[in-house]
């Protein structure tokens, strides 16, 4: 089998540790892709959520929760997906480390109806030039990932979950979002910053 994609020295550890390097082996030979499928844009394109992982320049990881109206992240190519920034606290923990370190983890469930969740592993990039700025409401910056791995997980430990609607805070068309309440409390009202600064990446 030629050198794997998704595996490194600790994975192969544990898995000779638990027998699993077979398993392993044949989930990366039949399970694992490059390119989105059909099905594959289906999924992402149905979702109003996933999570992303980044890590700093120094390895120091961060998971952030990514939500938007179903279709807000979308595949542009063939191993290719971009999704917008919406306004948030400003920290910018996730972008922030994507402008110093470009490896990702994205991780798309679904927790209703048939549980799913499909991962996909790859560099980013952020931008404030992406021609998808103009056509998507309430971005102020561009991602689009390049996939290094593609792969779907076993869902069983998933749990069944109802979806009643989406947060009033996600930006819809001729719809003006509320601001959450945080950003008026005293401690914060002084130093709010605006909805779309000025990025060069």
């Amino acid at each position: 089998m030629p050198e794997s994609v998704m595996f490194h020295d600790g994975n192969r550890q544990l898995q000779d540790q638990f027998d699993s390097r077979r398993i392993s082996d044949r989930l990366e030979e039949k399970l694992t892709r490059t390119e989105f499928s059909d099905d594959d844009r289906l999924f992402i394109g149905s979702l109003p959520y996933f999570f992303l992982a980044t890590a700093d320049a120094k390895g120091q990881p961060d998971c952030s929760f990514k939500g938007g109206l179903p279709g807000f992240v979308r595949v542009t190519g063939p191993s290719e997906i971009a999704f917008p920034d919406y306004d948030g606290n400003g920290m910018f923990k996730s972008l922030g480390n994507i402008v110093v370190n470009a490896n990702v983890g994205l991780l798309f469930i679904a927790m209703h109806d048939k549980p799913r969740r499909l991962r996909v592993n790859g560099t980013a990039k952020v931008s404030d030039r992406d021609p998808l700025l103009a056509e998507t409401v309430g971005a102020q910056l561009i991602v689009r990932v390049t996939a290094r791995a593609i792969f779907p997980n076993c869902p069983r430990y998933i749990p069944t979950m109802q979806l009643t609607g989406p947060s009033i805070y996600t930006p819809q068309a001729g719809c003006d979002a509320p601001e959450p309440k945080w950003k008026g409390l005293a401690d914060f009202s002084d130093v709010v910053h605006p909805r779309q600064p000025t990025f060069k990446g």
